[in-house]
C-alpha cells in the first residue's frame, strides 16, 4: 500500500484509529426517542466518557495513534468550501421548508467551526431556534428536532471502512444514521490529512454498513447481508473492489435481520490470521456465497460480470478464500444461554490491535477466558454505559491504518 493510510486485514498491527468520544449528542436521548435513535437505554454520559477515555488510552498504550472524529470535523470546517457543503447537506432536508431552511442556512454560516460541528452532531430542537418562525415551526412540537442529533457517531466503524489504500464511504440504512456518512465523507474529502485519498462506494449508493465488512485476509472480504446491508449494496461494493484490484474474493454472508445480529461483526470477528471468535448458536447455520470477478463486457464497473457460487458453510468458504487449511472458531460462552447473553453484550465484537491481541469488554468473562485459552491476549475494557447503543470495541473504532500482514 503506497498510501500512509489503509488496511488489508482485521488483525495487522493497528497504527491509527478514528474514534468518537461520547459528547452532547448523547444528552439528546430520552425514553421517548431512544428507540428511534437506536439506543436500548439512556447512557450515563460522564461514565460513558470515562469508559471511552480508558478505551482510547488502552489503544495508545499499544502504540496506536488515536484520531477523534469531531476534532477532524472541526479542522475540516475551517475551510469555507467544506462549511458550505456541510450546511447545504443539512439544510436541504425536505421537512424544513423554505422559511426555516433559509434561516438555518444563514445561522449556521455565522457559527465558528467548533460551534458548527456541535450543531451538526448534537442537533437543534424547535424550541432552541432564534428565528425562522413560520408554518413549519408552528406545527412542529416544541421538542422536535429540526436538525437531528447523531448519537450513533460513537460507532465509527459503520460510516467508513478502509480497504487497502482506499476508503469506502458507506451507506447507512437507518434514518437516524444517514447523515453520519455525509460528515465522514466531508472529512475524507476536505481534511488536509486525507487529501487525495481515493474513495469507493458512497453514502448515496445502496446500503452497506462498515460493521458488516470484515477484511478476513489480504484480498478477501466478508460482507454480512441482513438488517443493515442489502444484497444490492454487496454487489456494488464487490464490483468496485474487483475493479480497483482491492480484493479477489467477496463472501456474501446472510445474517438474521434482528437487533441482536444487526451486523456481521456482532456474531464474529477476527482475532488472528486464522482464528475467529464466533457466536456458536449460529456457527453451524452461517453460510456464505462466494463472489469472484469474471470477464468484462465493457469499460464501466457495471460491465464487470460477477461469478456467484452456491452457498457453503461460512467457515469452509472463508478458509478456501483465505487459502488456509482451517479457520479456527473460538466460541462465545460455554453453553447456549451464556453464549446468547455474551453475544448480546458484544462478546463477539472484539478489536484486534495485532495478531493474537484483542480488545474486549471485561464483562464477557466466559468469552474472554476462551480467547485466552486459545492463545489470544485480551485487553479488557469497561463498557457498561458504552454498550447501551449495542456496540463493542470493534463497532467503536475505524482503523485508518494497519501494518500489512506478511505475505510469506
Amino acid at each position: 500500500m503506497s498510501s500512509p493510510h489503509g488496511a488489508d486485514s482485521e488483525v495487522g498491527r493497528l497504527q491509527t484509529v478514528m474514534l468518537h468520544r461520547p459528547g452532547p449528542e448523547l444528552k439528546r436521548l430520552t425514553p421517548r426517542n431512544n428507540d428511534k435513535l437506536l439506543f436500548d437505554g439512556i447512557p450515563w454520559i460522564s461514565r460513558a466518557q470515562d469508559e471511552h477515555d480508558a478505551f482510547a488510552q488502552a489503544l495508545r498504550d499499544r502504540g496506536v495513534e488515536v484520531l477523534y472524529l469531531v476534532e477532524l470535523l472541526v479542522e475540516t470546517l475551517a475551510s469555507e468550501e467544506a462549511r458550505a457543503h456541510a450546511i447545504a447537506a443539512v439544510t436541504s432536508q425536505m421537512h424544513l421548508g423554505d422559511t426555516l431552511g433559509t434561516y438555518l442556512t444563514d445561522a449556521l454560516h455565522d457559527q465558528s467551526p467548533e460551534e458548527l460541528a456541535t450543531l451538526l452532531t448534537a442537533g437543534v430542537r424547535n424550541d432552541e431556534l432564534a428565528g425562522g418562525i413560520g408554518l413549519v415551526t408552528s406545527l412542529l412540537p416544541h421538542d422536535d428536532f429540526v436538525i437531528d442529533p447523531l448519537p450513533n457517531l460513537l460507532f465509527t466503524r459503520d460510516s467508513s471502512v478502509w480497504i487497502r489504500d482506499r476508503v469506502a464511504i458507506t451507506s447507512l440504512a437507518m434514518p437516524a444514521r444517514r447523515r453520519e456518512t455525509q460528515l465522514t465523507e466531508l472529512i475524507y474529502t476536505e481534511h488536509p490529512r486525507f487529501a487525495g485519498t481515493p474513495k469507493i462506494h458512497g453514502w448515496h449508493h445502496e446500503n452497506v454498513e462498515g460493521g458488516d465488512v470484515l477484511l478476513m485476509a489480504p484480498g478477501v472480504l466478508a460482507v454480512g447481508v441482513g438488517e443493515r446491508t442489502t444484497p444490492a449494496g454487496v454487489e456494488r461494493m464487490a464490483r468496485q473492489v474487483f475493479q480497483a484490484d482491492l480484493a479477489h474474493t467477496v463472501l456474501a454472508v446472510p445474517i438474521a435481520q434482528e437487533r441482536a445480529t444487526m451486523h456481521l461483526d456482532t456474531v464474529c470477528t477476527m482475532v488472528d490470521v486464522d482464528k475467529i471468535v464466533m457466536y456458536p448458536n449460529v456457527a453451524d447455520s452461517l453460510q456464505a456465497f462466494t463472489v469472484t470477478p469474471a470477464e468484462r463486457t465493457g469499460p464501466l464497473d457495471t460491465d464487470l460480470r460477477l461469478e456467484v457460487a452456491g452457498a457453503e458453510p461460512f467457515l469452509v468458504a472463508a478458509a478456501k478464500a483465505m487459502r488456509i487449511d482451517t479457520l479456527h472458531q473460538i466460541d462465545t460462552g460455554l453453553d447456549p444461554v451464556t453464549a446468547e447473553r455474551e453475544q448480546w453484550d458484544d462478546g463477539n465484537n472484539t478489536l484486534a490491535v495485532a495478531p493474537r491481541v484483542a480488545v474486549a469488554y471485561e464483562r464477557n468473562e466466559e468469552t474472554n477466558a476462551r480467547l485466552e485459552d486459545a492463545g489470544i491476549e485480551v485487553v479488557r475494557i469497561a463498557g457498561s454505559e458504552l454498550g447501551s447503543g449495542r456496540g463493542g470495541p470493534r463497532c467503536m473504532s475505524c482503523p485508518v491504518s494497519r501494518a500489512p500482514l506478511p505475505t510469506d
